[in-house]
């Protein structure tokens, strides 16, 4: 299973957003030319991402986005679902969809290793708050930082 390009995507740029926007607002213009990524593929992520409420925005000129709610109360979890859904590794998993893979659903052997697989993930992507990610990211930049001394 990989996450796509929506999933990395959209948790970069959200954890961006928790970096710079502080309490102003930020520009997706901004935050495409930091990470350099496309400004029409990350509205496209915005827009789910406002749907799911990780992030607000407001129009205007002096408009943008900021996150809904704090950066520790929001997991790469949240963000991950908002864009890519269920992450759910076979059909049979993704229980938004009623429709089964196969009839043999009840003894299904397999599915006890896709079951384990997915509760894995999404542990793992639930124990990873923005904040975390935040954190690290400074810690990152202090590191990469070279001091002259005269």
């Amino acid at each position: 299973m990989k996450i796509s390009t929506k999933g990395r995507y959209a948790l970069e740029a959200v954890v961006d957003l928790s970096y710079h926007a502080k309490d102003e607002l930020e520009s997706l213009k901004s935050i495409a030319k930091r990470l350099n990524k496309s400004k029409n593929y990350l509205e496209q992520l915005f827009v789910l991402l406002r749907q799911n409420n990780i992030v607000v925005s407001i129009r205007g000129s002096q408009g943008g986005y900021k996150l809904a709610k704090e950066a520790s109360k929001i997991t790469a979890g949240d963000v991950v679902r908002a864009v890519e859904g269920s992450l759910a590794p076979v059909a049979c998993l993704d229980f938004s969809n009623k429709e089964q893979c196969c009839g043999d659903y009840e003894k299904c052997v397999t599915r006890v290793v896709w079951k384990k697989m997915m509760d894995e993930i999404s542990n793992v992507l639930d124990d990873v708050t923005i904040q975390d990610l935040k954190d690290c990211y400074e810690k990152m930049n202090k590191e990469n930082i070279i001091e002259y001394y005269i």
